[in-house]
């Protein structure tokens, strides 16, 4: 140390308090760092485990599978080998036209002392018998209380001599990026298993509308699925559900479906068996920078409004065209913010809604749907005016090549005799409106939200955009039914 200090003529005396202090505030930098690292990473997990392995379970479900009635997948059905062939399985024991029975592993984890139980929907769906086995080896049969395939959670019940081992939920809010946790389960059927890893990252979306899944290099594998996903105070953080793997193996990418969405569906589950979540009753996109500077935004946030079947939303009064810019007190960045709160929203409420519509914001108040009772069907094309007959027209603008639809257009691309709008016949592949996705086929129904009937009407719509000074236009663009907005560059 002592050659790294400095050599002053006349401050030689003061070196030796300076090694000291320098030598002294190393030693407590030292003893911190091995203070937070063992707060980080305690010396052994087994105190934790130990802990709560008493309330993590086997699940084995046994499913009745029906059987073949002939040598389906040997010879088409309807062949004249096809008697050949059943003989044949005969002779060779084959049952295909017999039922048989199919067995299935799976995870789970006791949450109340009188035996409730958490696992996934697809661990014991369609099963005709679902056994419980505890950390002991004691084995329970258990009955289905309610699923939510939306969120891969089903909730059980099993009837048990004496109060049961339990773990509680904890707040998945507040798990960060790196904290230590703890996956547990019955990995490929090995029985009772324990692994560790970190919080690898958080908001993760699959491929369900209410997902929030907690990605985790912990050790998941076939059979950890249902299995509680732990922090360190031996919390349930998550809801081990999914792993992305190119061999279905682990090689340290897990999903856990994160507690706080669990925590409302399971307590759904148990009090009517079945889930209600709040239904706006809207079509939604998200808002780009293009889609916001041709409405007027000042930034690229909200959900915009496509369509409004029948419900809760067009009985209020919002609009296709509408952008939702807060719900219910909450101000909505994007679509699967939006959906997520919706959802999570009691049914029956009524809730303010703020849209932005014509350069102004609008508070509009909606009482919410029931989402399970909602009709998914494509809705009625909008209605409008009565196109005029006469000459078929076509131009070009914007790299598309539109024409108004007619009667033959309609029947050709099954089109509701109501519609009206300009059809893409053709389109320019180096224009924006092709990098956007628009292709032959689609139908313009809007333009400037306003509805267009005639290709007079789009170059009107253009005018009054350029005159706006507007950079951009707004096309509602209809797909087999399914609408969405794009904004095309008017400078391009």
């Amino acid at each position: 140390m002592q050659q790294l200090l400095p050599r002053i003529p006349g401050q030689i005396g003061r070196a030796a308090p300076v090694r000291m202090a320098f030598t002294v505030a190393l030693a407590i930098g030292l003893a911190l760092g091995q203070t937070v690292t063992a707060e980080a990473r305690p010396e052994s997990l087994a105190p934790l485990a130990e802990e709560i392995s008493p309330s993590v379970v086997n699940i084995t479900t046994t499913t009745t599978i029906e059987g073949q009635t002939g040598p389906q997948g040997i010879v088409p059905e309807g062949s004249p080998f096809e008697d050949f062939f059943r003989e044949f399985q005969d002779r060779n024991g084959g049952n295909g036209d017999r039922p048989r029975r199919s067995s299935a592993l799976g995870s789970g984890f006791v949450i109340s002392e009188d035996g409730y139980v958490v696992t996934n929907n697809h661990v014991i769906e369609a099963a005709d018998e679902i056994l419980i086995e505890f950390f002991d080896g004691k084995e329970l049969e258990a009955k289905v209380v309610g699923t939510d395939p939306s969120t891969d959670i089903a909730l059980l019940k099993v009837e048990a001599d004496e109060p049961l081992d339990f773990v509680s939920f904890g707040d998945s809010d507040t798990a960060r990026v790196g904290d230590w946790v703890i996956a547990m389960g019955n990995p490929l059927g090995q029985g009772f298993s324990v692994s560790a890893g970190i919080v690898s990252a958080r908001n993760r979306a699959l491929s369900g509308s209410y997902d929030d899944y907690i990605q985790t290099d912990a050790a998941i594998n076939r059979g950890n699925s249902g299995g509680p996903l732990f922090n360190m105070e031996g919390d349930v953080i998550g809801v081990n559900t999914a792993i992305l793997s190119p061999n279905g193996g682990s090689i340290g990418i897990g999903f856990s479906m994160a507690s706080n969405v669990v925590t409302r569906v399971v307590d759904q589950l148990q009090e009517f068996g079945e889930t209600r979540r709040g239904w706006l009753g809207v079509r939604i996109q998200n808002v780009d920078e293009d889609l916001a500077e041709a409405i007027g935004l000042d930034k690229a946030a909200g959900a915009l409004i496509t369509d409004v079947p029948e419900g809760p939303a067009k009985d209020a009064g919002l609009l296709s065209g509408d952008v939702i810019q807060s719900f219910d007190g909450v101000e909505v960045e994007d679509v699967n913010g939006l959906v997520k709160q919706v959802g999570n929203t009691d049914v029956g409420k009524a809730v303010r809604v703020v849209v932005f519509r014509d350069g102004t914001t609008k508070t509009i108040l909606v009482t919410l749907g029931r989402r399970e009772e909602a009709d998914t069907a494509v809705p009625a094309a909008l209605p409008s005016d009565d196109q005029d007959g006469g000459a078929v027209e076509e131009q070009v603008i914007l790299g598309l090549t539109l024409r108004p639809l007619t009667d033959e257009l309609r029947a050709e691309l099954d089109l509701g005799d109501d519609m009206q709008g300009l059809v893409v016949m053709d389109i320019d592949e180096t224009s924006e409106a092709y990098e956007k996705g628009l292709r032959a086929g689609d139908v313009i129904t809007e333009a400037g939200q306003q509805k267009l009937t005639g290709l007079g009407d789009l170059d009107t719509r253009i005018a009054e955009a350029k005159d706006a000074g507007r950079k951009s236009l707004l096309l509602l663009v209809r797909r087999g039914g399914d609408p969405r907005f794009v904004a095309l560059n008017l400078e391009s």
